[in-house]
């Protein structure tokens, strides 16, 4: 039955399917396929858009005029933030990659490079979180 819905009704279903049970409906057919490629490429772009967003707000702390109490609390909470939201992207992007969805060999290696560097524990972005310079003296 899913297989006969018009695009625009699948369209929308895909739109609310959360990231862990979103690839699995790409297995309906080739529309869900499609649908599903679309929708996962939007939220990778939106998973990056916002760690840009995050990594800006943390901008007015790199200026040195903070309490160190604040500091603390707004860099580990920062920090969490990106996590999570670098482990929701790459989630998305490995599912992606290992069920074809991913055809630019550039995308290919950048997605493979970024899941390497995280098993390894690194930081796939480089977003190596050093406020400045005197936030690392002891």
């Amino acid at each position: 039955m899913l297989d006969r819905l018009p695009v625009e009704i699948v369209e929308r279903i895909v739109a609310k399917i959360p990231d862990t049970d979103l690839i699995a409906a790409s297995k309906v057919d080739s529309v869900w396929w499609q649908e599903v490629r679309q929708e996962a490429y939007k939220r990778w772009k939106n998973y990056a858009t916002t760690i840009g967003h995050v990594q800006a707000l943390g901008k007015p702390f790199e200026k040195g005029n903070i309490d160190w109490i604040s500091f603390e609390d707004v860099n580990d909470f920062y920090k969490r933030w990106i996590d999570r939201l670098t482990e929701d992207q790459l989630y998305i992007m490995e599912k992606m990659l290992r069920n074809g969805m991913v055809v630019d060999p550039q995308e290919r290696e950048t997605i493979e490079h970024a899941l390497s560097e995280q098993r390894w524990g690194g930081d796939p972005w480089g977003l190596d979180w050093k406020w400045n310079e005197w936030t690392q003296q002891e």
